[in-house]
């Protein structure tokens, strides 16, 4: 019969109005301890739970934007180290550029001064030797003249004489 009841569902035979109220209210009374014993627990550890990932997530959120602005002035440091250095190379290269021409004006100029000091001193050198030659004309002239004077020579004497005179002044010079 209980079969043809939860089979056919028309049989009013098992229906019992007490039964029913009892189970209402063992079912509302369990609800109510349910609520008080359980709900209210597991509602306030889900919203801990909640707040928690909450600010998790606000955390890294800030950690994130951090994070960016710290990249964002890493690039900007990047940016002005890489500007300074390129300055800084310039800056090598025309002081290299200005060393280098100073050096060789200098160089230029201590040529020149050597030039024109090697020029005197041979300017120098030759008046001398000049001055050294005339001396020894002048000495050879006077030998050959006392030479002439000391004796009356024939023309074949006096043309060796005059060689021999050529021939020393050819040896001093």
């Amino acid at each position: 019969m209980f079969l043809d009841y939860l089979v056919l569902g028309n049989s009013a035979e098992f229906i019992n109005g007490g039964d029913i109220l009892v189970t209402l209210a063992v079912f509302i009374i369990l609800m109510f301890a349910l609520k008080k014993v359980a709900w209210g627990p597991l509602m306030g550890i889900m919203q801990q739970r909640e707040e928690l990932v909450a600010s998790e997530i606000e955390s890294a959120e800030k950690s994130r934007q951090e994070s960016q602005q710290l990249l964002e002035d890493q690039r900007s440091l990047l940016k002005e180290a890489r500007v300074e250095a390129q300055t800084i190379v310039e800056n090598a290269k025309k002081q290299g550029d200005l060393q280098k021409e100073e050096i060789i004006s200098a160089a230029r100029a201590e040529a020149l001064r050597l030039k024109e000091s090697a020029v005197r001193d041979i300017e120098t050198e030759k008046e001398k030797a000049i001055a050294a030659v005339r001396g020894e004309v002048v000495s050879l002239s006077v030998l050959a003249a006392s030479k002439v004077l000391e004796k009356q020579v024939s023309v074949e004497e006096n043309r060796a004489l005059i060689e021999e005179t050529i021939a020393k002044a050819g040896e001093t010079l």
